[in-house]
């Protein structure tokens, strides 16, 4: 009796994720940890000192957690309604705090009740900051204004009233201790100088803006609203150097990590894209479960916390480095141990053994060889086999079809079989690698069923499915060739072009040459 040789399924290159340091670098971040908050989490701001505890704006509280709790070591509740925006100073004992009846609070860390109470705007505020010489703050709220405040004195210094909308983002110049920028719901985005009496520069983003960010070296400015997160060159007033468009929703919050080679972003359709600031393209991403309002990085990137709009905080701490100084791992053998003799070729003397290779065969191989044919299609219709190895499937089916049984074998079934298999049929028939074979079970039952159309609701929903799948593709090979068509045309015209003009190039050099021999 012939040996029984394995069903053989075609082998489909597939394009497998492209490791790269950064993805080794941003997997190497713990499971994450949860923390349920009173409310959407709209602002997490680090602590610049250490031990870089980071602080949690949501609903009416400001938690202060440490890196690795998990129940805040200090809570500020003095609010009357919501809090927003609580900003470190760059020493870390100060923080600052917008709310929604207008008022700006400023707490020091080891206190409770608020050191100062700014008031000034008539509308929420959401956007509040420490200028860089430690001794002001600016604040923008939904009255329009951008105000400059004076720790000391509790007043305030100036106000600007030149957006048009909601103020609603903000950050300082670490470089220049007068400037700070706003971003608002108006589309543009503005720098003040505390020196002047308005804006230096107005930048137009296009859409409500977000959050900004300006890089430590005070050059380029980072902003986000809408889909977009855009780049900005300061110095060359405001010209537009990269616009960015990965995420699918909102674009809500910035961040860089602490050498300013990787900007974050975070977004509504719940992910967190990691660019490189050199070629600005994405290096990483995180997934996570809802939208997101707000991120931070530690000092260190150490840490990464993510505010959630259903009031989650998502904690992620860095895998600790194994030292491999006090690590004693038992000594394997080297790899030459294991291939030892796999290349040594016989001699004509030497005598040889062979050892019989146990080949062990696959439920849907084993049903083969004993022709049960209906079995072998049962055992590759199960689900996991057709949603992740589909090939198999058809690899079966292209076996029964060699050998003449594949209409008995689609022919007796009953409706929940039938509907699973015009099911994969009209799912898989227009991919390319699958169409000879499937084209053919399509058309099979289509025979073999079509005295029972019209009994079940399910079979015909399916192969109406299977009839609008292919009448598409039709469409889309139709289309296809069309322009085929015109590209022919249009090369067909390039090469008539390319050869009359050497012809004519031809030409001319002949009469050259011959009027050339006229004159001498």
């Amino acid at each position: 009796m012939a040996v029984y040789k394995p069903v053989v399924v075609q082998a489909c290159p597939k394009l497998g994720e492209k490791i790269t340091q950064d993805t080794l670098y941003w997997r190497g971040y713990k499971t994450p940890v949860q923390i349920k908050e009173f409310g959407a989490v709209n602002k997490i701001d680090f602590s610049p000192a250490p031990p870089y505890n980071y602080a949690v704006t949501a609903s009416s509280r400001i938690h202060i957690y440490g890196r690795y709790s998990q129940e805040p070591i200090k809570t500020f509740s003095r609010f009357r309604d919501a809090a927003y925006c609580a900003t470190y100073r760059d020493d870390g004992r100060l923080l600052a705090a917008g709310s929604e009846d207008g008022s700006v609070c400023l707490f020091d860390v080891g206190g409770k009740a608020p050191l100062r109470q700014f008031q000034g705007h008539t509308k929420p505020v959401h956007a509040v900051g420490f200028l860089s010489d430690k001794y002001r703050i600016f604040s923008g709220g939904d009255d329009y204004s951008s105000n400059l405040w004076d720790i000391a004195s509790a007043a305030e210094i100036i106000s600007y009233s030149e957006h048009t909308d909601y103020v609603r983002c903000g950050c300082a110049s670490k470089v220049n201790a007068d400037v700070f920028i706003t971003g608002s719901y108006d589309h543009t985005v503005k720098l003040f100088d505390a020196r002047t009496k308005s804006s230096v520069l107005t930048i137009e983003h296009g859409h409500p803006v977000e959050s900004v960010l300006l890089f430590p070296s005070g050059g380029l400015l980072v902003s986000a609203g809408g889909r977009y997160v855009k780049v900005w060159d300061v110095l060359k007033g405001g010209q537009l150097l990269v616009s960015l468009k990965n995420h699918h929703k909102t674009v809500t919050c910035l961040c860089l990590n602490s050498s300013g080679q990787r900007l974050l972003s975070g977004s509504l359709d719940r992910h967190v894209k990691i660019y490189s600031t050199t070629s600005y393209k994405v290096v990483h991403s995180f997934n996570y479960a809802t939208s997101i309002l707000s991120l931070a990085l530690s000092p260190e990137d150490e840490t990464i916390v993510v505010g959630m709009t259903n009031g989650v905080l998502n904690v992620k701490h860095r895998k600790p480095e194994e030292k491999s100084e006090n690590s004693q791992k038992k000594r394997q053998p080297a790899y030459r141990t294991y291939v030892k003799g796999r290349t040594y070729m016989p001699k004509q003397e030497d005598f040889c053994v062979s050892k019989p290779v146990k080949r062990v065969l696959r439920k849907y191989d084993k049903l083969l060889r004993s022709f049960q044919s209906s079995k072998a299609l049962d055992a590759v219709l199960e689900p996991p086999i057709m949603l992740h190895t589909p090939e198999v499937t058809v690899a079966v089916m292209q076996e029964l079809h060699r050998r003449g049984t594949l209409r008995s074998a689609l022919a007796g079934r009953d409706e929940k079989q039938v509907n699973l298999l015009l099911t994969f049929v009209a799912r898989r028939v227009i991919e390319p690698r699958f169409t000879p074979v499937l084209v053919t079970v399509a058309d099979m039952l289509t025979d073999i069923y079509q005295p029972v159309v019209g009994q079940s609701a399910v079979v015909d929903k399916q192969f109406l499915k299977l009839q609008e799948a292919i009448g598409k593709e039709i469409d889309y090979q139709e289309e296809l060739l069309e322009v085929l068509g015109m590209m022919d045309t249009l090369f067909a015209t390039f090469t008539k072009k390319k050869d009359t003009c050497l012809e004519e190039n031809k030409s001319n050099g002949v009469t050259g040459v011959t009027e050339t021999n006229r004159n001498y």
